[in-house]
């Protein structure tokens, strides 16, 4: 055995390669990264739950190795489907996946990921067992040169068994995908090298190291062949000369045969895997011949890989290695693309159960993706993953009880865009059909007061809208609460709106007259304020909502003052609480004229009052 060189170091942690990434397997956990579609290095680890007889299993020689291949092949499986999803969901559930989760508590999915599993193997067995038997028969019987059973039969069999595995790969080969999974495989193999060479881990390191190495799942490919000829060499002798069990019919021994192979599978699996072990920890040249024809075979299902596909395994064997040193270091998830049909589906779900409105999931989608609310239901295009992210996050706030646009920072009214934060109420789609009732009420020359103006939204409505029309009204707001007009003077300058502020309450610091006043007062109950909705009592401010015992401290104030500050044939609109507007009205004797107006929900929203 040659000496270990300076600097080598050995390690457990071995890999395949995925779509677009690479899998670490480590002694307690495997990691696997993947550049996902912004070019972003996703990693997703997960813990190995290894059983106290899968812990036996793995020091019993032969048996280990069958254990440790079927393991790899539906753990390989299972990454490979996952590593695609970063790329895109693999679709909204069908009724029947749901009906099997629901009734048979079955995972469709893993299903899936089984058979195509045993799919793959009973290909391998019908290309590398079933084919190379049948061509062997087809030249036993086109002359005398072969006997059946014999050795020559058996190294023809294998023969053609490395034949048809060449073959397979060239064909393969030819595809883009695959290329690109042979170039991460060789990534894979040079982060392992440079690894165990005891250089740091960076691209420039691990592209200077060689794509072969030891525990290469290839070199295992050509043992199990190579392993099988000696095998079953010996097992169709002892069965033909010894047991003379092959003394039927063609195809009756074809079928024995085969079965025989079948049997003894999982012994050749199990022999293989502890010559390659074996082979693996000595580098003795000595070995070199045996270990040449795997190496060679390295050279077809690996491709020197590029500086970015280095730099995903290196990702993938750090966050192993990591994990394996650090049993606390806990697990993480890909963030996977999702269609926009499917993310409002399930954010809609988990707001529906925490209590929160579906709508606020529609708002969140429509206003990230910028896809109309009206559409999402239909819309299949993909989020990517830095997009899910966001929305993930903005999310997981809203489920902590702060209003949605305080999350945003911003809410939409009347087609402009207004800056809410806990300084002031965030604007209700109600409150713009006030804005739409003010408008309607502008003429040229009209001088507006917007009173308890808040985030500025109604008097930034009206001014842009008189604007538009050209009408030359002044618009001023007021309120009492110095930190809403700063907020209010920002939405202002943000919009272009020319309005004055005036910090006062109500009508105190106002001077002049007139023709608009439009108010939407505080009108909730001061004994109702415990019973609002939690976003509202938690993070609105209290002195936008408190109108006092019955809630129309406000409206009396109004009331009494504005006639004082309306021209004569002058407008008072004001917004109210559900059940109060015949009150107001009752309030409001000074006044010539006034009507009541119903809101989207037909209820009685909105007083127009003519002096």
């Amino acid at each position: 055995m040659s000496k270990k060189k300076k600097g080598d170091r050995r390690t457990y942690i071995g890999g395949q390669a995925v779509l677009e990434g690479v899998m670490m397997r480590g002694k307690t956990a495997y990691a696997t990264a993947v550049r996902d579609p912004e070019g972003n290095i996703q990693v997703e680890s997960r813990r190995l739950k290894t059983s106290k007889k899968q812990k036996i299993v793995s020091k019993i020689p032969l048996v280990r190795g069958v254990v440790n291949f079927v393991s790899s092949l539906v753990v390989g499986a299972k990454i490979l489907m996952r590593s695609a999803e970063v790329y895109g969901d693999v679709g909204e559930p069908s009724k029947f996946e749901k009906w099997c989760e629901e009734k048979l508590h079955l995972n469709v999915m893993s299903a899936v990921s089984f058979i195509a599993t045993l799919l793959g193997i009973l290909l391998a067995v019908g290309l590398f067992v079933f084919l190379p038997m049948l061509l062997a028969d087809l030249l036993v019987d086109s002359g005398d040169w072969l006997v059946r059973y014999s050795i020559g039969y058996n190294l023809i069999q294998g023969g053609l068994r490395l034949i048809i595995f060449i073959l397979y790969i060239v064909a393969i080969t030819a595809m883009k995908d695959i290329r690109r999974v042979f170039m991460y495989h060789g990534a894979e193999h040079k982060t392992i090298t440079c690894f165990e060479k005891g250089m740091p881990l960076t691209p420039e390191n691990a592209k200077k190291c060689s794509r072969i190495h030891d525990r290469c799942g290839t070199t295992f490919l050509f043992l199990v062949m190579a392993v099988s000829i000696i095998v079953f060499s010996v097992v169709n002798w002892v069965c033909d000369e010894y047991l003379d069990i092959f003394n039927y019919g063609k195809v009756v021994n074809f079928l024995i045969q085969f079965s025989i192979k079948i049997l003894f599978l999982p012994f050749v699996a199990g022999l293989s895997y502890e010559v390659l072990k074996l082979l693996a920890k000595s580098q003795s040249k000595i070995l070199l011949p045996i270990k040449a024809p795997g190496f060679a075979l390295q050279k077809l299902t690996t491709r020197e890989p590029t500086d970015d596909m280095l730099e995903v395994a290196i990702a993938a064997f750090n966050r192993v290695y990591d994990m394996d040193e650090d049993p606390s270091r806990p697990e993480t998830d890909f963030t996977v693309s999702k269609s926009v049909k499917k993310y409002t589906e399930e954010l809609k779900a988990i707001f529906a159960e925490k209590g929160i409105d579906e709508s606020d999931a529609e708002w969140l989608v429509s206003l990230k993706t910028g896809v109309p609310r009206s559409e999402l239901a239909q819309t299949d295009t993909l989020i990517v993953p830095s997009k899910v992210r966001e929305l993930d996050e903005i999310a997981g706030e809203r489920l902590t009880g702060k209003p949605l646009w305080y999350i945003l920072g911003t809410a939409e009214f009347y087609g402009y865009e207004i800056k809410v934060d806990g300084r002031v109420l965030i604007p209700r789609p109600e409150t713009e059909l006030l804005a739409e009732n003010a408008v309607k009420s502008l003429e040229e020359g009209d001088k507006v007061l917007d009173l308890c103006t808040g985030s500025g939204c109604v008097a930034i409505a009206v001014c842009k809208q008189a604007a538009e029309k050209k009408l030359g009204v002044s618009v001023t707001a007021s309120d009492i609460s110095k930190d809403a007009l700063e907020l209010a003077e920002e939405n202002a300058r943000e919009n272009g709106a020319d309005i004055k502020f005036i910090e006062s309450d109500l009508f105190a610091s106002v001077r002049g007259k007139f023709n608009l006043i439009v108010s939407n007062p505080p009108y909730v109950k001061s004994g109702e304020l415990k019973e609002l909705q939690k976003e509202v009592k938690d993070h609105e401010p209290a002195l936008a909502l408190d109108g006092g015992e019955d809630g129309l401290d406000f409206y009396r104030r109004i009331a009494a003052e504005a006639p004082k500050h309306l021209v004569k044939g002058g407008t008072l609109l004001l917004e109210c609480g559900a059940g109060q507007a015949q009150e107001i009205v009752k309030l409001l004797g000074k006044f010539e004229y006034t009507m009541i107006m119903r809101d989207y929900n037909d209820v009685e929203r909105f007083i127009r009052a003519v002096l």
